[in-house]
């Protein structure tokens, strides 16, 4: 198992240098097939052997080899974060048809965690495949976060997907209707028909309800420690990914403490 979990972490790390490209160039529509990997600061191509995840960041001190500006920390984070949550999917969920879907469902909540940080925005490109493409492997042969030796299924993916996407548009609307400002965009709502799709939607209340926690837990900091105002924008699509990774991994612990209380 050891030589397992260090393949699925090298395998994890090699997409997450994928992913850094992704978050780059997807809120900018540019292409993330060609050109290959290029120094943002001198537009100089970045050599296979100075793209090696993690080792290159390092060897390089998180420098550019060419015009020496530094490195963002973000991209062997990302490569690190992704390599980690591949290793937790394998270790909770074991090798099977279903494995590569898991593993992008979890890249794709980084991807929106770190494009949302940086533009406030989820990307169609990433949500409304992963609508499709989770609502199929669901059907089929996705397991279920709160019974993980039993499939998702055909009713629980599609009432996921709806329910996702209908919970949070309704939520979107009285928020707007009652504060006159906009509490989530589209975006938020497609990524939860998303995370419904791949999950069900027992996963779609605890990851609404856990994101949201985290999202309260983070507004009162950012008023009382930031001097922010109420109306200050916080873009919600990183907790809700946390809160989807939550559910994914221990959906069905977190459910038999709250049904034992």
């Amino acid at each position: 198992m050891t030589a397992l979990y260090i393949i699925t972490f090298v395998v994890g790390s090699i997409v997450g240098s994928f992913l850094n490209v992704c978050i780059y160039r997807l809120p900018r529509d540019l292409s993330i097939i060609l050109p290959p990997s290029r120094c943002p600061a001198c537009n100089a191509p970045v050599k296979p052997h100075d793209n090696i995840p993690l080792i290159s960041f390092i060897f390089l001190r998180g420098k550019c080899r060419h015009c020496r500006a530094k490195i963002s920390p973000r991209y062997p984070l990302v490569e690190a974060l992704n390599a980690l949550l591949f290793v937790l999917v394998v270790w909770r969920f074991g090798l099977g048809w279903h494995t590569p879907f898991l593993f992008a469902f979890c890249s794709a909540m980084i991807v929106i965690t770190f494009i949302d940080l940086d533009f406030q925005i989820i990307p169609d490109a990433i949500t409304l495949p992963g609508m499709v493409v989770g609502f199929i492997a669901g059907s089929l042969i996705l397991p279920d976060p709160f019974d993980r030796f039993s499939s998702l299924g055909f009713r629980e993916s599609i009432l996921g997907l709806v329910s996702g996407g209908a919970v949070f548009f309704l939520i979107a609307e009285v928020s707007y209707r009652i504060l006159r400002q906009e509490a989530m965009g589209g975006g938020d709502i497609k990524m939860m028909a998303m995370v419904g799709a791949f999950m069900g939607w027992k996963s779609v209340l605890l990851t609404t309800f856990s994101g949201s926690l985290m999202g309260s837990i983070a507004g009162i900091f950012f008023m009382v420690l930031k001097g922010k105002g109420r109306r200050t924008k916080i873009p919600f699509g990183p907790f809700l990914a946390v809160g989807a990774l939550i559910s994914l991994f221990y959906g069905q612990e977190l459910a038999s403490l709250y049904l034992k209380r």
